[in-house]
């Protein structure tokens, strides 16, 4: 397997560095994060324009139709900027529930989202949950078209600014999916700002009216699953990446008893740990994503990049701050932000000792166990 970049591959990833770099730093992002959307319009009109929305649409509703490593790509440098455009919740995920759908329905929403014109949020989880259990105590009642909805779903990240929700609701036994307009009659919505300056809502539905989407929604579930924790995978690296670089470029700086940080041998053992932990980090993430790209959607791939992701951005975002000292817990320096962001990722869809438990519960599914 090549793990280089294409030459396409590399002129997506400096497309984008260059547009996030311009737009943001920890100033700008603060001042963007600070107001009611929580992200800039205007950045979000340049990522349509450049086709990154589209990436992973098919071409034939208004897209690229590029994979899984692309879209890494872009959420990696997303990371890299703290750039808190709903990139991947309202459009990477939600497309690739609609494309698996099948729906007639589909081809219209998949270009809308490809242009930036339409958001949609995936209503799921509900309080109480925790993954990997979901109860799925929303009902849809009736059938045809006087189908309603009724229950609660928290969090729903970025439901906040939503057109659209995509909603997980039990009829009888089995499980569905179902499209709601955010305008629809007996829909409720409460919006809170998460500790990493993102924005989610609590959706409650009250005989909201809904048209049920085709597909086997259990199945498509744990795939945009797999998906999504692959991609917040890219995306701590990203993240991660950053942390490490402002770190070395603290040490090299400033100084101490008259000599920079990085001549004491300690602290450039700690760095250089930190460089091992992400170079981990890396390449776990790399193989998911390589392995979406290759069709396969296992969740035993992902629990393992997730676990790795997990424990790197844990020490990675600690010894951040404790080398840049005081200053690097204040709100006017990125490394806090950093870390807020990657403790919000490794919280979202099971954290380590959760993805620790499934995999240990999955050795008893191997024939032989190799020691490490």
């Amino acid at each position: 397997m090549d793990f280089e970049l294409t030459e396409e591959q590399q002129m997506l990833r400096e497309a984008v560095r260059d547009l996030l770099t311009k737009a943001y730093d920890v100033e700008s992002v603060r001042k963007v994060t600070d107001t009611e959307l929580g992200w800039s319009p205007d950045v979000w009109k340049q990522l349509a324009e450049m086709g990154i929305l589209g990436l992973t649409i098919d071409e034939e509703n208004g897209g690229a139709g590029a994979g899984p490593i692309e879209a890494s790509i872009v959420l990696g440098e997303l990371g890299r900027s703290l750039a808190p455009e709903p990139y991947l919740d309202a459009v990477v995920l939600p497309a690739s529930i609609l494309s698996a759908t099948g729906d007639a329905a589909a081809a219209e929403l998949l270009q809308g989202l490809a242009s930036g014109e339409l958001l949609i949020a995936l209503a799921h989880n509900e309080p109480g949950d925790r993954w990997p259990s979901a109860a799925v105590a929303t009902t849809a009642t009736g059938d045809g078209d006087s189908i309603t909805l009724t229950g609660t779903k928290a969090p729903v990240l970025h439901g906040d600014c939503a057109n659209k929700f995509i909603v997980s609701a039990r009829s009888g036994d089995a499980i569905g999916l179902y499209l709601v307009d955010a305008e629809a009659t007996g829909l409720s919505r409460s919006n809170f700002r998460t500790h990493d300056r993102r924005r989610g809502a609590q959706v409650t539905f009250d005989n909201t009216p809904a048209v049920k989407l085709a597909g086997d929604a259990a199945s498509i579930l744990a795939d945009a699953e797999i998906t999504t924790q692959t991609a917040l995978c890219a995306e701590a690296v990203g993240a991660m990446e950053k942390s490490l670089a402002l770190t070395v470029e603290y040490l090299k700086t400033r100084k101490q008893f008259g000599v920079t940080l990085s001549t004491f041998e300690a602290l450039t053992h700690r760095a250089a740990d930190m460089y091992v932990l992400l170079e981990l980090a890396s390449s776990l993430s790399l193989y998911a994503t390589a392995r979406l790209a290759e069709g396969s959607s296992d969740a035993i791939t992902a629990s393992r990049a997730k676990l790795q992701i997990c424990r790197s951005a844990r020490t990675i975002g600690q010894e951040a701050i404790q080398m840049h000292g005081g200053i690097g817990m204040t709100a006017e320096y990125p490394v806090g932000h950093y870390v807020s962001r990657l403790t919000a990722i490794s919280h979202t869809l099971g954290g380590a000792d959760e993805h620790l438990a499934k995999l240990t519960q999955s050795v008893r599914d191997w024939d032989m166990v190799s020691p490490v």
